[in-house]
Formats: structure tokens, sequence, C-alpha cells
């Protein structure tokens, strides 16, 4: 055999020889690398399916949604929670049928789910239908988000990993943008019922993506071994550092949804900002977390996971202080920097799980820590609910966000060092 092929050509041949397989080598590995760009494109894609559609764009529609079916503030919230129970419900699936069938698998299923959650909803004429299609949507988007950092790293070269990883927060901060644009451009055209419109294009786009999917997107991973308790918390146990990951993954659950959940009427209750001007600060966030992701990875590459973390939840407390002034200006900057944070935090976490834990632990392991961080949403807006309507004001709501994130900078710091 010779070097460059069966036969080793002599002189001029050989060089061309080698010349050629050079040339080829180097092809390949473009095309490799730019179909690995596509499927982190589409992966992002559907996390904006699972997140942005199927979870935060029912808070976009919600009084439209409420004024056309009729039905009440709570009824219309306890619809919503369905949505966040399947989620947690789903984690918990995930955590066995990861460690039984590939993360591919459990992906394409999840966003299957997802779209078929999409059409209920969008073909409901009652509060019931609708209530199904979003604990579908739930179930689906704790499929996708667990194998999706995986997938979406294993796609591009070592040293891309970080920025891939960091997409999938663009992914949810770009639908959450489209869906807010949408829904204000097709309220203004049909009214209240605009709702039913605005899941039908939701369900299309997820449709064309699923198709997409399916026939693009390929990950390397060997058959799992079944075994594993239910949940993942063995696996969990195996990840070093996971004590203060947990706890860290946690209190932001908790503090985010104190902010997120209460920011437009903290701005127009308590500042008096004017309607327009706190949907502008809302946008200016939505876009931020597009870019957020990427911008906290790639500075994670340099500094590490432990401190970039650390960096954030620091960054909290004084962003939430700007915004208690109210002051305008200072206000809309803070909407920005809140928007970075909101899509770094949970991104980073992630990649700290996919950094520290077995390609067979992965999935079992990040779906327990994510039922830990579920668990913290759902208690988290009936608290801040409570402390609002005790003192009439919305700032105990933002003070308790802010020092939960101080508690969340001891747990980054408990983290271990990167080696």
């Amino acid at each position: 055999m010779g070097i460059c092929g069966p036969r080793r050509p002599t002189g001029n041949k050989f060089a061309a020889s080698c010349l050629v397989n050079m040339i080829d080598q180097k092809d390949n590995q473009e095309k490799g690398i730019l179909i690995g760009w596509v499927i982190v494109a589409l992966v992002a894609l559907s996390g904006a399916v699972g997140h942005a559609f199927g979870r935060f764009g029912y808070g976009v529609i919600y009084p439209a949604l409420r004024d056309d079916l009729g039905i009440t503030n709570t009824f219309a919230g306890f619809i919503g929670s369905a949505n966040v129970a399947a989620y947690l419900v789903g984690t918990l699936i995930v955590a066995w049928v990861t460690s039984r069938l590939r993360l591919l698998t459990a992906m394409k299923a999840g966003l299957a789910m997802a779209t078929l959650g999409l059409l209920l909803a969008s073909i409901a004429s009652g509060p019931s239908l609708l209530a199904a299609g979003l604990i579908m949507a739930g179930l689906g988007g704790a499929f996708l988000w667990i194998p999706a950092p995986v997938i979406a790293a294993d796609a591009l070269p070592e040293n891309k990993r970080h920025l891939a990883v960091g997409l999938l927060g663009s992914g949810i901060g770009l639908g959450i943008v489209f869906v807010s644009t949408l829904s204000g451009w097709l309220r203004d055209i049909e009214g209240d019922s605009a709702w039913s419109t605005i899941y039908s294009t939701k369900f299309s786009i997820a449709l064309i993506l699923l198709l997409l999917f399916i026939l693009i997107v390929r990950h390397r991973q060997e058959s799992p071994k079944a075994g594993g308790r239910f949940g993942g918390f063995d696996s969990l146990k195996k990840m070093t550092g996971w004590k203060p990951l947990i706890i860290a993954y946690s209190i932001f659950g908790f503090m985010y949804l104190l902010v997120l959940g209460y920011f437009t009427t903290r701005l127009e209750d308590d500042s008096g900002w004017a309607t327009s001007e706190s949907a502008l600060a809302f946008t200016l966030m939505g876009i931020a977390m597009i870019f957020g992701a990427p911008f906290f990875t790639s500075i994670s590459k340099r500094f590490g996971v432990r401190n970039t973390l650390a960096l954030c939840f620091a960054m909290w407390p004084v962003v939430i202080t700007i915004v208690l002034t109210g002051v305008y200006l200072p206000v809309l900057v803070a909407s920005i920097l809140l928007g970075f944070l909101f899509s770094a935090l949970p991104i980073l976490i992630t990649l700290y799980v996919v950094e520290n834990t077995s390609a067979e632990d992965y999935g079992p392991a990040f779906s327990a820590a994510t039922l830990a961080f579920g668990v913290a949403q759902v208690i988290s807006p009936p608290i801040g609910g409570l402390i609002a309507d005790e003192y009439s004001s919305f700032l105990g709501v933002f003070i308790l966000s802010g020092g939960m994130s101080i508690l969340g900078l001891f747990a980054a710091l408990r983290l271990p060092r990167s080696p």
C-alpha cells in the first residue's frame, strides 16, 4: 500500500496524487462542518418550538385567549400550570427513556409531541382541548430540551462545542421575539380570536421543522445499556459538583420567573409606564436572549463555566436594582442585560452537565437536574403573587429575586474549578 493509495506513484504523479487526496479530505471536512452547522440550527429551532411556541408563547396570548373563551384568570392559570406540570412529568420519563434509547430518538419523539400539541391547541374551541394540547407540548418540551445540548455539541468540532450549546438559547430567544411580534400583528387584525390563528401558524412551522429534522439530523451514539433508577438521580450523583449544581439550577428556576412573570406589571403598576413602553422593554429583552447564551458560552471557553456562571449570578441583583429605579433609559438598558442573563444562565448550567457526564449518564443526569429546576418554577409564581398582594407592590418580589441570585452566586462558587 502506498502513502496516498494502493500503489505509490513516482515523481510528479506522486505529488499530484497526494495533492488530490489532500483537497478531497479538506472538502469532506468542510462539508462535514457545514452539515454540522445545519444540525445545530435545526436543534436550536426545535428548542424554540418546545419552549417559545409550546410554553412561553401562552403568556403572550393569555389575555386574548382568556377573553375569547370567556374563562376566569384562575382557570386560565390552571391551563398554563398544566403545561409546566407536564414538563415536570416529562423530565422523569426522559430520565428513564434516555437510559434505554438513543438521545436522537428521544428528541425526535419530543419534537413530534410538541408539534401535535400545537395542532391540538390550534383546533381547540374550548379550554379542555386547549389544555390537552398544552400538556402534550409540555411533555414534548422535556423530550426535546434534555437531549438537545449533546446533539448540538457533537455536531461540531471540539473547539466549537461551547458555541453550539450557546445557540440553543438563541433559538428560544428568536422564538419568543417571533411569537410576540406575530401576536401583536394578528391581534390588531383579528382581535381576541387571533390566538387560534397564532397556534395554527406555530403548528405549520413546527411541522416543517419536524420533517427537516427527521431528514437531516444525525447523531452518533452507542445503544444505551438499560438500567438506572427512575428519575435519573443515580446518574446525577456520579457527576462531580452535582450538589451545588442542583442548588444553582433550582435557584435560577425560582428567581427568573419572579422577574419574567411580573416584569411588565412592575413597570406599569409600580413605575407608571405606558403599555407601549413596557412592551418595548420586553421586546428588547427577547432580542437580547438571542445573543446572550452564545456570548457567555464564548466567555466560559476562556474563563471556565464555573467562573462565568458566578459572574452571571453576581450581575443579576445589580440589574434588578436598575429596574427598580423605574427610570426609562436605564431600565431599557437593564432589559437588554436581563435578556442576556435569562438565556445565559440555563445554558451555562446545561454546558456544565455536558462537560461533566458521560454519554451514557448525560440524559438521566440532566433530567434529574431539570426536575429540580422545574419544581422551583412551579412554586415561584404563587409566592411572588402572594408578596405582591400582601404589600400591593412588586418591589418585594424583585428584591427576593435579587437576594436569591446571591445564594446562586455562592452555589456557583462551590462548583469545582475547571482543570
